[in-house]
């Protein structure tokens, strides 16, 4: 087949189903975002997106609409110069649906099949928006803004022959309607890469050496924020450092916004919620790292004894399946995504999101008898293999999801 993945930030949800592809004979191309420079092995087409200022005076609650479907024509556009100048004309379109992209494609290749990736459904009550009123308040008008921001998201599967989702959770949020044409499939975990090393070693930016065994507790983020449970997990140190006095606390992730609004005046939440707490803490056991490479992450992964998840009802980090599969006790917020991967007392742990004590109280049970815990690691890793593996469980299921489109 000829297949074009689309995705401003290519290779996105598709770093191994795309060269899998090729290995297989498959001639794939992309289109992406030229702000994207990530270099592939892919023939690669760039398109130029400069939106234009949207007054939200004037577009209200279609703002959101207009930047993302904005971007669709200029995919579009870009499609028909591959068209007509390049002569390609893919079989297969792969794209993923959060940013309009994939809108308008089937009116340049109408005879090409189009499987759209379906991370997450807006809504306006029930998952996200007012889980925290803390950061969300309840109110008509976030109501009304959580639905609008869904328009592109159901356009794009209302055009798509099939789509993808990575969890059930996930695939959960789209209406009836659409929910029966999207598969589930995992994006996958290399669990032969992501596994136990009991010689893992991790050096911190003071300089200090983290080994496997040690009493170590991890936090790991793209971005330090509210919708990550930042806020919850900080105010809870002081109480468990007190309890734990010679615990190491080590935070990754950057202080920008993925998700939700950033503080007034401020990039990110970072300095704001530590602030909050930095003067009942020993600062000498809690290390922000920063954004990691993938290497030092997954060593990190692998020296936890206890590793903190929490999320509001939204997308699930990978980083959680990949600490189950490196090893780590994985205790996680008491939201439907992560009652998904992880049932209480078998494969982590689960503590309501905003109880504070509850988080300081079992974080320092499972740093102070890991032990105990051993049985819930194994059995974590185990349920990892056999249902979120990527090269025996997800990408064999991806590449017969694709290779069936198309006749």
């Amino acid at each position: 087949m000829k297949i074009l993945f689309v995705h401003q930030n290519f290779p996105g949800q598709f770093p191994h189903l795309a060269p899998e592809l090729m290995r297989r004979g498959h001639d794939c191309r992309v289109l992406t975002d030229q702000v994207n420079q990530r270099q592939t092995a892919l023939k690669t087409w760039r398109y130029k997106f400069q939106p234009a200022i949207v007054d939200p005076a004037v577009t209200r609650l279609g703002r959101n609409y207009t930047v993302n479907s904005d971007r669709g024509v200029v995919a579009a556009r870009a499609a028909l110069t591959i068209r007509d100048r390049e002569g390609f004309s893919p079989d297969l379109i792969i794209g993923h649906s959060g940013w309009g992209e994939t809108l308008f494609l089937k009116e340049v290749w109408p005879e090409a099949k189009l499987l759209v990736y379906s991370e997450f459904y807006y809504r306006g009550l029930g998952q996200d928006v007012g889980f925290d009123p803390e950061f969300s308040p309840p109110s008509i008008d976030q109501v009304m803004i959580a639905q609008g921001r869904a328009a592109h998201l159901g356009q794009a599967l209302l055009h798509a022959d099939r789509g993808l989702a990575p969890t059930q959770w996930q695939a959960s949020t789209l209406p009836p309607v659409l929910r029966g044409m999207v598969d589930v499939i995992f994006d996958g975990v290399d669990t032969d890469a992501v596994r136990p090393d009991p010689t893992a070693q991790f050096t911190l930016p003071s300089g200090q050496v983290l080994k496997a065994g040690d009493e170590v507790l991890t936090f790991v983020n793209r971005n330090l924020e509210p919708y990550r449970g930042y806020h919850v997990f900080m105010r809870m140190l002081p109480q468990l450092m007190r309890e734990r006095p010679e615990a190491q606390v080590v935070l990754v992730g950057g202080n920008e916004v993925s998700y939700g609004a950033a503080p007034k005046g401020e990039k990110g939440w970072k300095d704001r919620i530590l602030n909050e707490v930095r003067d009942q803490l020993d600062l000498s056991r809690v290390h922000f790292t920063g954004k990691l490479p993938y290497h030092d992450y997954l060593s990190l992964m692998q020296v936890s004894r206890a590793h903190a998840y929490l999320t509001y009802p939204f997308v699930l980090s990978w980083s959680m399946v990949e600490a189950m599969a490196a090893g780590a006790l994985v205790i996680g917020s008491r939201t439907a995504p992560v009652e998904e991967m992880i049932r209480h007392g078998e494969t982590g742990l689960l503590v309501d999101f905003f109880d504070q004590n509850a988080w300081a109280r079992q974080l320092a049970e499972c740093l102070a008898e890991p032990e105990r815990f051993d049985a819930i690691r194994a059995r974590a890793r185990a349920q990892v293999l056999e249902k979120y593996d990527l090269k025996r469980v997800c990408l064999p299921a991806q590449v017969a999801l694709v290779e069936g489109m198309v006749p």
